[in-house]
Parts: C-alpha cells; structure tokens; sequence
C-alpha cells in the first residue's frame, strides 16, 4: 500500500505465548537490525524480561540494540506519542511492531495511517501487527485480508504459503 510517496506494508503474526511471541520476533528483530531498519515496538503488555532472558541466552550479533528497544508496554498509547516515535525515527526504513488486544492494535494503526498522510517524507514502512490466536481465532480471515503477508518463524511470507486455500474476502483498506 502507498500513502504519498511513502510504502508501507502490513505483515500480521500469530502467537499463543509471550514466549512464542519473543522467539519469532527475535531472528527477524535481528535481521531487521543489520539491514538497518529503526524499530519501533508499541505493545499493549510489557515483554522486556523475557526478551532480556532469551537474548542472554542467544548468540546474536545486535544484542544491546535489541535490548534497548522499548518491550516496556505503552498502555493508553494516544496520536501524539506514536508521532513523536515516528519523528525521532526519521530512517529510510521504519519497522512498527504492535501487539495487544483488537482495539489497542486498530487504535494504533489507525494514528500511524494519520501521520503518515500527514507527514511529508520518503519512509518505507513494515507494520507487524502481532495477534494472539486464541483471542483472534474467530477474525483470522478478517485479519488476513487486511495485510499484505505474513510474519512467522521462517519470517515473511506470502498469505497463501501459509494459510492454504486463503483467498482474499474483502479489499484492502488503503
């Protein structure tokens, strides 16, 4: 999808545990690191212990840079603080990565779309939106159709190798 000049691509991920959570982030997390990609976690619940404990126990390269990325939960998140979040980021390439309950990740997406039609730059955006199955369950097909891929263990991946038969039910929003 494209607002302006900017490019911005929906990935959705399914977890059913914080520890599954931070072991399919954390290679992809990694990843996004040496490409040099700003990330930026906005998460309804804190998982900075364990990521803290898996990351002390791996042999990865970015370690302090995954460390240092904000895993507290920002509860309550509102327009103006996802704004400030985008400007002090101003790279290329921007990695959002948002997990909590449907409404916390609608109401985030939903002040990232503002400020990008809003602000006038050239970023390439990749929003995670991180769902946990058993909440989900009953909007997976709904989920699907609002992203462009998806992100699991193997990392990003086209709707159809994962959920096979999948065909889209309703348009993109754009």
């Amino acid at each position: 999808m494209e607002i302006g000049e900017k490019e911005v691509l929906k990935l959705c991920s399914f977890y059913v545990s914080d520890w599954h959570i931070v072991t399919m982030l954390l290679p992809y997390i990694n990843k996004q690191i040496n490409e040099n990609v700003k990330i930026i976690p906005v998460f309804e619940k804190s998982i900075d212990k364990k990521i803290e404990i898996l990351v002390n126990k791996l042999n990865l390269k970015n370690k302090e840079k995954i460390l240092n990325l904000n895993w507290s939960e920002t509860s309550g998140i509102k327009y103006n603080i996802i704004n400030n979040l985008m400007k002090e980021n101003k790279e290329d390439e921007l990695l959002i990565i948002v997990n909590g309950n449907k409404k916390y990740i609608e109401m985030v997406n939903e002040n990232i779309m503002k400020i990008l039609r809003k602000n006038k730059n050239n970023l390439k955006i990749k929003i995670v939106n991180c769902y946990e199955v058993i909440e989900f369950n009953n909007n997976i097909q709904e989920i699907l159709d609002q992203n462009d891929k998806i992100l699991n263990t193997s990392g990003e991946r086209k709707i159809e190798e994962i959920f096979e038969g999948y065909e889209r039910k309703i348009k993109q929003v754009k």
